[in-house]
């Protein structure tokens, strides 16, 4: 099925479309022919007798072609065929789309959490005021901008801010000083900065260790 062929459909009907299905678009992975056929489906409501020739008078595209669509659409599992009985007690086949609506409410649930936990995050200038407990100034704001501008994330400036408070120093220089030397050393995340204060730790027990071992306890006596 060629695109060119649905967008002329398109032209010639009316479709109601929603906009958050082109907001979403990318998220459901379908090239744009399967999309716009899915929009056609959509617009014949929820669920769909299973009619290939009208389908194909409707579009002008060939049956062939609508069932590589649809078999295509019920593999990816955002559509489905089923056979239901009509008020005749007759069995039908029709596509119904509750396997489509899942997974957009999925998407838009996802999306509406992400947005509320980003809302929720507290932002970087926030952090350092409420570790510091006073109010940065102008000049400690362009030193927090200049850290990011050099690529670091707030993440990383956060544990920074950290480190100079778990080491007595709660100020703008020690903590430039901080990020320069974790750039040099690639730390980048959390888990890098833990796991340099691990090293760091077992680096300094190893020099207690061997400042103890050669001491001369015997001079020490003597004295």
């Amino acid at each position: 099925m060629k695109t060119n062929k649905l967008v002329d459909i398109l032209k010639k009907r009316s479709f109601n479309v929603p906009l958050y299905l082109f907001q979403i678009k990318d998220k459901i992975k379908l090239d744009m022919d399967e999309f716009i056929f899915l929009i056609y489906l959509t617009n014949l409501g929820d669920k769909i007798l299973f009619d290939i020739s009208s389908f194909s008078n409707d579009l002008n595209i060939s049956i062939p072609e609508l069932l590589t669509y649809i078999d295509d659409l019920t593999e990816k599992k955002y559509i489905s065929v089923d056979v239901i009985k009509n008020d005749k007690n007759i069995m039908e086949e029709y596509i119904t789309l509750d396997l489509f609506y899942d997974k957009v409410t999925s998407i838009l649930l996802d999306d509406i959490n992400n947005t509320d936990n980003k809302e929720e995050e507290e932002n970087i200038y926030d952090f350092i005021q409420k570790e510091f407990a006073r109010p940065i100034t102008p000049i400690e704001s362009e030193y927090v901008d200049a850290w990011l501008e050099a690529g670091n994330s707030e993440e990383i400036v956060k544990e920074a801010v950290k480190e100079a408070i778990l080491n007595g120093a709660p100020n703008f220089r020690y903590i430039d000083k901080v990020l320069y030397e974790w750039q040099k050393k690639n730390i980048k995340n959390v888990d890098d900065v833990e796991n340099n204060r691990k090293n760091f730790k077992k680096n300094q027990e190893k020099k207690e260790k061997l400042d103890l071992f050669e001491y001369d306890w015997f001079e020490d006596e003597e004295e």
